[in-house]
């Protein structure tokens, strides 16, 4: 249906005041945060509040040397913001896909434009491919989440999950790659080739290689690292 009446499109779009899970998915692409104390969130990614709710960006040392010094040498990162206070937080990142994940005592490495949002209960620590530095401008940029709590990450369009398993590595493009198991080390490798023959321009064509067991999360999409994220 693409025609409505202003009472029945409100009907159908609005919010449901009965979910109360702290992280609850109120369409495929808007998270909403039923917030009591806090949560951390990808910077700009807030489009609307209920209640009272206080917004502030992450300090320098709001999480240690080591973070800033990261992110001092990357020149870019997972900037985040810090919501404190009660009432109802909606996020979205530019109509991207959501998906939440509840840890139990389990990790994930999640790129860093795909990160959305996580609680406070959740450890995290930054990334960097160093390989990858001399391959793409600023190398690539992960953040690493474990404990126990709620993270949201994003995708762009529908993700699929690739199963590693010994002795059958998962190649993937670092651009459509969102996210993988926590424990796993991706290795990179480049092929000249590939690309020329794609006509994808000159230059080398850079994979990442995941061996041992686990998950791999890719999107149909190659988002760029340098860019920022389009629209899906």
């Amino acid at each position: 249906m693409s025609k409505y009446t202003i009472e029945q499109f409100i009907k159908a779009t609005k919010q449901d005041e009965m979910e109360n899970e702290y992280f609850e998915l109120e369409t495929p692409r808007i998270l909403e945060v039923n917030l009591n104390d806090l949560v951390w969130a990808k910077t700009g990614s807030m489009i609307s509040y209920t209640g009272q709710i206080k917004f502030e960006r992450e300090r320098m040392l709001e999480h240690g040397v080591g973070q800033m010094f990261k992110k001092a040498l990357t020149g870019e990162g997972t900037s985040l913001m810090k919501a404190q206070g009660n009432g109802r937080l909606y996020l979205a990142d530019q109509g991207k896909k959501i998906t939440i994940f509840d840890l139990n005592n389990e990790s994930i490495t999640v790129n860093g434009n795909d990160l959305l949002a996580f609680e406070p209960s959740i450890e995290w620590d930054i990334q960097l491919m160093r390989k990858m530095a001399g391959m793409v401008s600023g190398g690539l940029f992960n953040v690493n989440l474990q404990g126990t709590g709620k993270v949201a990450i994003t995708s762009h369009y529908e993700p699929l999950t690739l199963l590693v398993r010994p002795g059958e590595p998962v190649i993937t493009d670092p651009n459509a790659t969102v996210a993988w198991s926590g424990h796993l080390n991706p290795e990179f490798r480049t092929d000249i080739s590939f690309r020329t023959f794609l006509g994808r321009g000159s230059g080398e064509s850079i994979q990442m290689e995941f061996s041992g067991e686990g998950f791999v999360i890719v999107q149909p999409f190659e988002e760029g690292i340098t860019t920022g994220n389009p629209s899906s």
